[in-house]
């Protein structure tokens, strides 16, 4: 089975985008909504909607969230709920029977038209996508997003493919992204990939610019690479150990994300195939039991 690392699942999404540009997507007439989603499902909601009121929620807290909200939605302050899920399965199938009995309107994001979430939704975005390794979710969620910004996929394959890798690349044993502030909502992105693709077995860290101010370079190691999008980096990190990568001007979450992914992708290919090793057994014995499922989730999710 080809599994293919991060990068280049990056570089395959952005090609299928060149050639199939993503529905646009406009958010003008969603005031205020709650924005649903799970683990990137949720960041990608904090992307689509962060110059625009909405109240966020993800697996855990929409239960709780939308009861102490019960009284703005009966004087129909909030009355759409959007709830965001590559498969259209597992937690949103709950999170839009929830929004509904609260008489909220629901519209799905997803790219699975024939899902059980897309079913029951009162609307429903569809979302091409390519095959990927399970929980990479490149392709479904740079879609989603290119459809709200609407940068051009060949000009971020042209600047990806600008990019130089230090030669001491692959001897870090951890790295940490600095991204400017208005960018925050991809940190948490790249937290999650850190945590599919590597779990206790390398650190990778993210923060904003803000963020970084915060004690959070306290240690300086020799074996750490800091990594600063946009800006010289005079202060985070080993001083010997920083590499600062100038962001194009006026280019927004889609290339980030991508630039952002493209490089734990070249962190993966530099250590062992944790994730290669691990995914399978993964899949097929201990993930599915976790969602009450005796079917064998897929290694490779196929596109659509």
């Amino acid at each position: 089975m080809n599994i293919i690392n991060l990068d280049e699942s990056v570089v395959r999404a952005l090609d299928f985008f060149s050639k199939n540009q993503p529905p646009k997507l406009d958010l003008q007439k969603l005031n205020f909504p709650f924005v649903i989603g799970s683990g990137n499902a949720y960041n990608t909601g904090m992307i689509l909607f962060s110059s625009k009121a909405a109240v966020f929620a993800d697996e855990s807290n929409f239960r709780p969230l939308i009861e102490s909200y019960d009284q703005v939605i009966k004087k129909g302050i909030i009355k759409d709920a959007v709830i965001i899920s590559a498969s259209g399965e597992k937690d949103s199938v709950r999170e839009i029977e929830l929004a509904k009995k609260h008489r909220l309107k629901t519209t799905l994001l997803t790219c699975d038209a024939g899902s059980s979430a897309a079913k029951i939704a009162d609307k429903t975005f569809v979302y091409r996508k390519i095959a990927e390794p399970y929980t990479y979710n490149v392709s479904t969620y740079l879609g989603m997003i290119l459809s709200s910004t609407r940068e051009d996929p060949k000009k971020i394959l042209s600047f990806l493919s600008r990019i130089r890798m230090p030669k001491n690349f692959n001897v870090y044993q951890s790295y940490s992204f600095i991204l400017p502030d208005n960018f925050v909502n991809i940190c948490s992105m790249l937290d999650i990939k850190k945590s599919e693709l590597f779990g206790p077995y390398v650190s990778i860290r993210a923060f904003s610019q803000g963020q970084a101010r915060h004690a959070k370079f306290i240690h300086r190691s020799e074996k750490e690479l800091v990594i600063s999008i946009d800006g010289k980096n005079k202060f985070f990190g080993h001083p010997n150990h920083r590499w600062n990568i100038k962001f194009p001007t006026a280019s927004s979450f889609a290339t980030i994300l991508s630039l952002t992914y493209y490089l734990i992708g070249k962190i993966q290919a530099t250590k062992s195939p944790y994730f290669k090793k691990n995914i399978g057994a993964f899949c097929h014995e201990y993930g599915p039991p976790v969602y009450g499922k005796n079917e064998k989730f897929e290694v490779i999710v196929p596109g659509n």
